[in-house]
């Protein structure tokens, strides 16, 4: 396969592992809280799943390229970028399965032992799911036990995830910190280009636009300032006076 056809391929692979991975989180956030149920719960069971599932594909077409001597050094130096930002998406995965078991057995729904959390937060997360899924409406299988028993199939995931990323480390030997960068830290906040597209891009000229508005004003504002010290000396001044005279009188 030509390489540029590999280095795409790879891409869209890691593209959907964090949308997926991205998605899960988004899930795992309303556990505990009034959004909870045991559709949730399912969701969350389907998209980790899917999620591990794309892991294992992008592990071994990754590995496979970086194992490949006929590699030349541009090649493998994406390739290296890419299994850097692949492990830093597994580290995100694993620790939001974490959080996940952790908040389901403080919160189990069949024998509840506390009340979920008002946080705010109401409705039905099925889009989020859906959408993680790439299906257009989300089956239910309605299982009863899932407090007990995808907890334990959860924490045996949690394992299998460190075991196959300690694994990656040993097939593949790729120092995250010699891996350079293709463009420099914040560059996609700096881009004119990524606001459109990034929610990220759009908070920072929200921020950004109060803050000329307050400079444009700020000779108007130290005015009124003034002159509202001005005021206040000549109140207390005449109060003094009248107050001398009272007393006098």
């Amino acid at each position: 396969m030509p390489t540029s056809e590999s280095s795409d391929e790879c891409k869209t692979m890691l593209d959907a592992l964090n949308k997926v991975t991205a998605c899960y989180r988004h899930l795992v956030i309303a556990l505990g809280s009034t959004s909870d149920s045991q559709n949730l719960r399912e969701e969350l069971k389907k998209t980790r799943k899917k999620a591990q599932e794309l892991a294992v594909a992008n592990r071994n077409k990754l590995t496979e390229l970086l194992k490949d001597k006929t590699t030349s050094k541009d090649d493998r130096a994406e390739y290296e970028r890419l299994w850097v930002l692949f492990t830093s998406s597994m580290e995100l995965l694993e620790v939001d399965m974490k959080r996940s078991l952790e908040i389901g057995q403080e919160f189990p729904l069949k024998v509840p032992t506390r009340h979920l959390i008002q946080t705010g937060m109401t409705g039905s997360t099925t889009t989020v799911a859906a959408r993680a899924m790439s299906v257009q409406n989300m089956k239910y299988d309605a299982d009863s036990n899932i407090d007990t028993a995808d907890l334990k199939e959860l924490q045996a995931e949690i394992t299998q995830v460190g075991q196959m990323m300690e694994e990656m480390e040993m097939k593949v030997q790729v120092a995250p910190w010699a891996v350079e960068a293709k463009q420099e830290a914040g560059a996609e906040l700096k881009s004119t280009l990524s606001v459109g597209n990034s929610s990220v891009g759009v908070i920072s000229i929200c921020e950004e636009e109060p803050k000329d508005e307050i400079d444009e004003g700020g000779d108007n504002n130290g005015m009124i300032t003034c002159i509202a010290g001005f005021i206040f000396v000549a109140i207390v001044v005449i109060a003094g006076i009248l107050g001398y005279f009272v007393i006098g009188g």
